[in-house]
């Protein structure tokens, strides 16, 4: 982790675009509970193939009018050069400097994966067009992409990315820090030295819980997947045993020398500000 102790820990928090203008207001108050902790962006998701295009752009416009810093996602799967050429333009004569470049899932009765097929050839493509216009940042798997065939080749899929130009990288959600250890040794014994931050997913409810996990390929340890079962459709009871383990994961993180914390919002402030209390953070 001496790579990693090297970085100035910096905190962000992940939106999606909403699609009602009540999902509007409601991350709205959400973004101004958040702002208070000073973190060093806002991100915005990117549906699959663009899906949510305008509505990412209209929400990270609005962050930016803020006075936020804030970080678009951009997935290239499904699209084209000229169509990613077009985003980052636009991104650009609005002076946004900040992208999560992403591969992106394919989307539902897509047959094609369009002109790029993998983040790293998106990252190179950013560098190509822009030079270093953009601070990018990517994906990192501790637990490995759940289309990886091997961890080589996941592990190897990551490294193409940073050689490509990727300044830094945000993992998936995990609740094993020893994974997130091994994967960062790995980077280290590869000379691979970019911040690594943690991805930082709140537990609210075990069901939705689930289902992220089962598509993402993030592990829900035994423990914690048994203990959740047990509360049924406990919500209260969920929330306060998930705050104690999420809190615990981002403090022992954090004393081990990650670079900071990415917290999977949800659009909700809630746990996120809890936990945030409960570390005693201080934002970027």
């Amino acid at each position: 982790m001496l790579s990693q102790k090297n970085f100035t820990p910096t905190f962000s928090f992940e939106f999606f675009p909403p699609q009602t203008p009540e999902g509007m207001e409601k991350l709205r108050a959400t973004r101004i509970q958040l702002a208070r902790f000073n973190p060093k962006f806002f991100s915005v998701t990117f549906g699959a193939g663009g899906s949510t295009r305008e509505r990412t752009l209209e929400t990270v416009l609005e962050i930016q009018a803020e006075g936020s810093p804030v970080a678009p996602h951009l997935s290239c799967i499904g699209s084209t050069r000229d169509n990613i050429r077009s985003i980052l333009e636009k991104y650009h004569s609005h002076n946004i400097r900040h992208i999560i470049a992403l591969r992106g899932d394919l989307p539902s009765g897509m047959a094609q994966a369009g002109e790029f097929r993998y983040a790293n050839e998106l990252v190179a493509f950013i560098r190509k067009e822009f030079g270093d216009t953009f601070w990018i940042e990517v994906a990192a798997y501790p637990e490995y992409h759940p289309q990886a065939r091997s961890a080589l080749e996941d592990f190897t899929n990551f490294r193409r990315k940073v050689e490509a130009g990727a300044n830094a990288a945000i993992t998936q959600f995990f609740y094993n820090v020893d994974a997130y250890l091994h994967f960062v040794e790995m980077c280290e014994a590869a000379n691979i030295s970019v911040p690594i931050v943690p991805g930082i997913m709140p537990i609210s409810k075990f069901s939705q819980l689930a289902r992220f996990s089962d598509g993402c390929g993030a592990e829900i340890p035994r423990w914690i997947r048994k203990k959740l079962e047990s509360f049924g459709d406990d919500i209260p009871s969920i929330q306060a045993f998930g705050l104690d383990v999420v809190t615990a994961l981002c403090a022992r993180l954090l004393e081990a020398g990650a670079p900071g914390l990415h917290f999977y919002t949800l659009n909700s402030a809630v746990l996120p500000t809890k936990i945030w209390q409960r570390l005693g953070l201080t934002g970027h």
